[in-house]
């Protein structure tokens, strides 16, 4: 169906159509709502040319990704991300433009984006403490939404994050209410703003609870499985050797669970450890009974937000700047268990 049949039907000019869709305010919200019931039981979907004529833009979202091979875009989340704003998108007629381009050439590619009007807006994915892509992306004007935020940049940005440093404060806690004195935490690559949130987090609580914070037992990079087994058989092999490992992510959680099975030892018995899930569509934590206990909030979910407030800027460009913090959730699992007994 196009346009003018869908118009025939609801006996309503192509005009008035067109505005319902594309959301002009001079449209009542009950002809909205008809029409949009109508475009949906017809399986009607406006042409994104035609569209973007009639409103002046391109109808498209820009996610720029350095192709670096250290560099936590590369980690496979970013896929669930996506997958959530392009939800989005899509309910809105949207699409999506992916832009790989190498590192150095990151800032020459927002402005190319910019200077040609191929976006409405971008995604900013993996924020550094003090981002300079920030201060260039207010710079050239195009409304932009960063994934997590950026500690040490002025705060009047939009962005959704997970409360990073509480996630891993509680999870500390945890570890320590079952009586673990040495903990170790297996971390993301610390020039990123949510792996210093998270080491933080957990250094704030051992400090809290009287306890060391061994740098022997503090490890950042990549994350990924074999990160995860190196860092925890290093630490495992040490006297004292952790009790407790808390984990960024559960890719190298799988890698340190490895570990702890190379050692001989007992997850969850031996050895407790705490990750942070994604709730990632591909890599579940288990069925009923999670494997790993874990800090849980869905980086789908965080897509399909900062995809919703990044089209409300586009709508709104003069509001002011939104941001969404989310809560992980705490979740008990086979992993943990009260700290073992000297024999």
């Amino acid at each position: 169906m196009n346009l003018k049949q869908l118009a025939e039907t609801l006996g309503l000019s192509q005009t008035t159509v067109s505005r319902a869709m594309n959301g002009y305010p001079e449209v009542s919200e009950a002809t909205r709502a008809r029409v949009h019931a109508a475009a949906a039981r017809h399986n009607y979907r406006p042409n994104t040319r035609a569209r973007s004529l009639a409103t002046g833009r391109s109808m498209m979202i820009g996610h720029v990704i350095p192709v670096s091979t250290r560099h936590e875009m590369m980690n496979p989340i970013f896929s669930d991300f996506i997958s959530g704003a392009g939800e989005a998108y899509a309910k809105a007629g949207f699409d999506m433009m992916l832009s790989i381009v190498p590192d150095d050439m990151e800032d020459s590619a927002y402005r190319a984006l910019a200077r040609r009007q191929s976006v409405d807006g971008i995604v900013i994915h993996g924020p550094r403490a003090d981002d300079p892509r920030i201060a260039l992306l207010k710079e050239i004007g195009l409304p932009f939404v960063v994934h997590g935020r950026a500690s040490d940049a002025p705060a009047d940005f939009s962005w959704v994050d997970v409360n990073n440093r509480r996630a891993f404060a509680r999870a500390t806690e945890l570890l320590c209410d079952l009586g673990h004195r040495r903990i170790a935490l297996i971390n993301g690559l610390e020039d990123m703003d949510f792996a210093r949130r998270r080491r933080e987090g957990v250094e704030m609580t051992l400090r809290a609870r009287g306890l060391e914070v061994n740098p022997d037992w503090m490890s950042s990079d990549e994350m990924t499985e074999h990160y995860g087994h190196a860092s925890a058989a290093r630490m495992l092999a040490g006297d004292p050797a952790p009790t407790a490992f808390l984990v960024s992510s559960m890719i190298p959680a799988i890698g340190v669970r490895r570990a702890v099975e190379d050692a001989g030892l007992k997850l969850g018995r031996d050895i407790s450890v705490i990750t942070h899930d994604d709730a990632l569509s591909y890599l579940g934590n288990g069925g009923d009974v999670p494997i790993f206990t874990a800090t849980r909030s869905s980086v789908r979910e965080a897509g399909r937000i900062a995809g919703t407030l990044l089209l409300e800027m586009i709508a709104d460009p003069g509001g002011p700047p939104l941001q969404t913090l989310l809560e992980a959730e705490l979740m008990l699992g086979q992993s943990t268990g009260p700290v073992p007994r000297p024999e």
